[in-house]
């Protein structure tokens, strides 16, 4: 029987509209995830290390990371996250307006679990998030995830 849960996702990303765009689509989604924002790579790292503010955060799911980040981008915070055995495990999909071929050769090589190319349309954006959304809650089966929804 498929039951039905949630998982907690973390959205690195700085520009506004993308973080409001991945909200709407998760509302209109239905999307029963707990969505946690930060604005820069080292944010990230401070939430999955559960330092400073981000003491008591909880450990994503899944991280949805953008590359070009302030402070610390988002190959740095994708090369930490993967060299740090007690990240390694959690699923980074890179999501980012960068379709260069050295951007994508690179986060597969530090370990991304996927990379995708965020649309400048809004029914298509709608339409990955639904699609990530929905391959690693209901596809893939997700360490440590004993979250369930109501």
């Amino acid at each position: 029987m498929n039951e039905l849960r949630w998982i907690d996702v973390l959205l690195v990303e700085d520009d506004p509209g993308d973080v409001l765009l991945t909200q709407e689509a998760f509302e209109l989604n239905k999307v029963r995830n707990k969505l946690h924002i930060v604005n820069d790579g080292e944010q990230a790292l401070r939430f999955l290390r559960h330092e400073d503010e981000y003491d008591g955060s909880p450990r994503p799911d899944l991280i949805l990371l953008d590359l070009n980040l302030p402070r610390k981008d988002g190959r740095e915070v994708l090369e930490e996250i993967k060299a740090d055995p007690e990240l390694r495990s959690i699923p980074v999909v890179v999501l980012t307006t960068s379709e260069a071929e050295e951007d994508i050769v690179r986060s597969y090589k530090l370990h991304a679990n996927a990379y995708v190319s965020k649309p400048v349309d809004f029914d298509q954006f709608i339409r990955v998030v639904r699609q990530i959304d929905d391959f690693f809650v209901t596809v893939v089966k997700l360490p440590g995830n004993s979250h369930r929804g109501s």
